[in-house]
């Protein structure tokens, strides 16, 4: 449990992801704080805190997954309502950060639509962030307020130290994820392999080829997000082209759009990990790790409880002159 302190601890659930919100509040041994959030006819958003956040360090748990437009209002309305009923700190719980996609201009005429959703937290008062294994890691020098970076491995890796196989190869779907799964090949003595592929067009992926060796060796295919499992399922159709023997997959956030699912299980992966970064629904061929440990550790660190060291996978962002 939180000890008593100058500004007790208050859990917040918008209407993303309750369940984790319950999830956190048990690690942490307090009691989620009343809340309505709801809609005007219209379809205005509306959102109402019951209880009392006077003076306290509220952490409001609202992953902006789909529907991202919605759920990111309602994180911003709820923090515009903490701040006004006379909260002293509000930090974002948002493991899974919406439009982190468009960090940067692809061509003119395009939004950099991160920063845009990170200003609006920033303009409702959010004075911190807490999130997990951001799509675009550039967008860490771009937030305007502190945040806490969290890497998913952590959770992961001691689900697939056990029984891990020998010669294992640990493949990135493409260049963007090399450096993640260099971590995870580091931490479980594996060799490294990447798929090559072009992007035609948003949401679609040609894979090319396999750079490294995987001929008649097991595959663990790491990415941080399935949202139409194409890429997914362009690297191990490449894998299983290049003669890998079994191929085993792990993403951190499910968003999973129409068709993935349906996609992903019929690729013939082995073993399916994710975390519940966002809204998981059930299914025999996937893994769900828990994330909410993770972030109890965080939000007692944040509040003067615990210690963390450099292993947990945790980085810490201070905003950079002239970022926002």
């Amino acid at each position: 449990m939180i000890a008593a302190s100058r500004q007790p601890v208050q859990i917040i659930a918008g209407n993303a992801h309750p369940e984790l919100a319950r999830a956190l509040a048990g690690e942490l041994g307090v009691s989620l704080t009343s809340t309505d959030v709801g809609a005007f006819a219209d379809g205005e958003t509306r959102v109402h805190i019951d209880g009392d956040v006077r003076h306290a360090n509220v952490f409001i748990v609202q992953p902006t997954c789909p529907p991202v437009n919605d759920n990111l209002m309602v994180l911003a309305l709820l923090a515009d309502a903490a701040h006004g009923a006379g909260a002293a700190r509000v930090t974002a719980v948002v493991p899974y950060f919406g439009y982190a996609r468009q960090e940067q201009r692809s061509r003119p005429g395009d939004a950099c639509s991160a920063r845009v959703a990170a200003r609006l937290l920033q303009s409702v008062g959010i004075d911190h962030l807490i999130t997990l294994d951001l799509h675009a890691p550039a967008l860490e020098s771009a937030l305007p307020m502190p945040a806490t970076l969290l890497r998913a491995e952590k959770l992961f890796l001691p689900q697939l130290q056990t029984g891990a196989a020998k010669n294992l190869v640990v493949v990135s779907p493409d260049a963007g994820g090399l450096k993640r799964a260099q971590r995870y090949a580091a931490a479980l003595g594996a060799s490294l392999a990447i798929v090559a592929k072009e992007r035609p067009r948003p949401d679609a992926a040609a894979p090319l080829q396999v750079l490294g060796d995987v001929q008649e060796r097991p595959c663990l295919v790491v990415d941080d997000m399935a949202s139409t499992g194409r890429t997914l399922h362009g690297a191990a159709d490449a894998l299983h082209r290049a003669g890998a023997s079994v191929i085993d997959a792990v993403f951190t956030h499910a968003v999973m759009a129409p068709e993935a699912a349906e996609r992903l299980s019929s690729t013939g992966f082995g073993r399916v990990l994710t975390s519940d970064s966002i809204p998981v629904e059930n299914a025999p061929w996937l893994e769900v790790v828990s994330i909410a440990p993770l972030l109890a550790l965080t939000v007692r660190h944040l509040c003067g409880e615990a210690t963390v060291s450099a292993d947990l996978g945790i980085v810490w962002s201070s905003p950079k002159a002239g970022s926002v």
